[in-house]
């Protein structure tokens, strides 16, 4: 698959963010879990896909059938909406 720049961003910020399960990744992208690894690898230094597979080993709320029952949705409630313009105005 060929993602855009943004499209790439937006999964590494997916795949980075603890709550955020690998089935959004796959409703959004249709990555599954392996190939978001295989993404990462590719789009990561090696030490910074070392960092994040350290981290995602064993994390219960990347995985949609290991959460907490109740909690449908991809992201927090109070989780700001992301801009493209990341500048301020002044």
């Amino acid at each position: 698959m060929t993602f855009t720049d943004i499209d790439k961003d937006r999964i590494i910020e997916m795949a980075w963010e603890d709550r955020t399960p690998f089935e959004a990744i796959y409703f959004q992208f249709g990555l599954m879990e392996k190939e978001v690894i295989e993404f990462m690898r590719a789009n990561s230094k090696a030490s910074s896909f070392k960092m994040w597979r350290k981290r995602m080993q064993g994390r219960s709320t990347k995985h949609s059938s290991l959460r907490v029952s109740g909690i449908d949705r991809f992201k927090c409630s109070r989780q700001k909406a992301i801009s493209m313009n990341k500048i301020a105005k002044r």
